[in-house]
């Protein structure tokens, strides 16, 4: 007993050590907390650290986490406000998420192995990862029951792919894009303040006495959230329960948003993203990494097909749209990495106007990515 609580204690407070670390060195916000507590967690799996019998924690920490978190993530959302949306941006997202869809179902036609019956699933997790982000990923995870370790193994090969792909968005990825594209044009209204605000490390702001008794209150609502979607388990087929389950918190968190009370409460995002590197740190520390090394390059190839597949077609089809390469950038970073990654995308550019309607697609993305994945998946099941 005593054991399972530590256990518990270390999955829940070793992410504040690492956002501790971030906020001290720079350079680790630039690669990511939820990348760093996915490599601290396959660290601690590979040397086996833990104590013997500690997976039934694991598999609660895991099954609870996301479910709790998906509703906090969208609590902020503004709905309304897509309508509003760029028209620019909106051709480029929805340009960005078609190119992501084909090119998951080419890549699945491609790399479908005849002896793998489950490979589908892996198309499921990269729609919901390069059309929202972790999240989504680990939601459909638990949606389409995917093997943990295949699951870790797909989201490793993702990082490694991506983490590549970012380090040339933040140094020289403006003049390749400016080869294909035309230049931003400035309107000379930026909010200076406004991105200097989103440039800060966010997640302290969850500790500040006056924002704890309103995350409290949209953590209450987002337990409800998941005990009520947990309790149509009573009533609907096993192998369809996770399902069913995952979309009516969804489609609840996103109800929710348009509480203006609940809307307004700061740091709800935060809070759910920290529940986020709770599920990496977690998941990770339950694979031994040594066991991955080399296996299934038919993954790591499909994975590199769809971000460069897809960025590709991008860029092609945005080029007859004449849309602009920042645009195209801070759209490309908001559907493969995720809205926190979309202020040092637009700092590193030197491009401030394209923040919120970067953070605004990310919003959009995690939103609708549980139920494209869901879709797609399904539809690749049938090839």
């Amino acid at each position: 007993m005593v054991s399972s609580v530590a256990l518990v204690l270390f999955y829940f407070l070793t992410p504040f050590l690492i956002l501790f670390l971030c906020k001290r060195f720079p350079i680790l916000t630039k690669l990511g907390a939820v990348l760093i507590a996915y490599f601290f967690g396959l660290l601690i799996g590979g040397f086996k650290l833990l104590p013997e019998n500690s997976e039934v924690v694991q598999e609660i920490v895991t099954m609870v986490s996301i479910p709790v978190a998906i509703p906090l993530l969208l609590f902020s959302a503004d709905i309304r406000a897509w309508a509003k949306l760029a028209k620019r941006t909106f051709i480029s997202m929805i340009i960005g998420m078609v190119s992501v869809v084909l090119f998951v179902v080419i890549g699945f036609l491609l790399f479908k192995n005849v002896n793998d019956t489950e490979f589908w699933k892996i198309g499921g997790l990269l729609i919901g990862v390069y059309t929202g982000g972790t999240p989504n990923m680990a939601a459909l995870k638990l949606m389409l029951d995917v093997d943990n370790e295949v699951f870790l193994l797909a989201h490793t090969y993702d990082m490694l792919i991506a983490a590549g792909y970012f380090l040339v968005l933040i140094s020289f990825g403006q003049k390749i894009f400016g080869y294909f594209l035309p230049k931003f044009e400035f309107s000379g209204n930026t909010d200076e303040a406004s991105f200097e605000d989103e440039n800060t490390e966010p997640y302290w702001g969850i500790l500040k006495k006056k924002n704890r008794l309103p995350l409290a209150k949209a953590l209450g609502i987002s337990v409800l959230i998941f005990a009520v979607a947990g309790s149509t388990t009573l009533f609907i087929p096993e192998n369809s329960q996770m399902i069913v389950v995952i979309l009516i918190i969804t489609t609840l968190g996103i109800a929710f948003s348009f509480v203006p009370s609940i809307n307004r409460i700061e740091k709800t995002f935060e809070l759910g993203m920290y529940l986020i590197l709770v599920f990496s740190l977690t998941l990770a520390s339950m694979v031994d990494v040594t066991e991955m090394v080399g296996s299934a390059p038919h993954l790591f190839y499909y994975i590199l097909l769809v971000i460069f597949g897809s960025l590709t077609l991008q860029v092609l089809i945005s080029r007859f749209f004449k849309i602009d390469r920042d645009t195209v950038m801070i759209t490309s970073t908001a559907l493969i990495f995720s809205p926190p990654f979309v202020p040092v995308v637009a700092g590193a550019i030197k491009n401030k106007e394209v923040i919120v309607s970067g953070l605004t697609v990310g919003i959009i993305g995690y939103a609708i990515g549980n139920y494209l994945g869901l879709i797609v998946a399904e539809f690749l099941k049938t090839l």
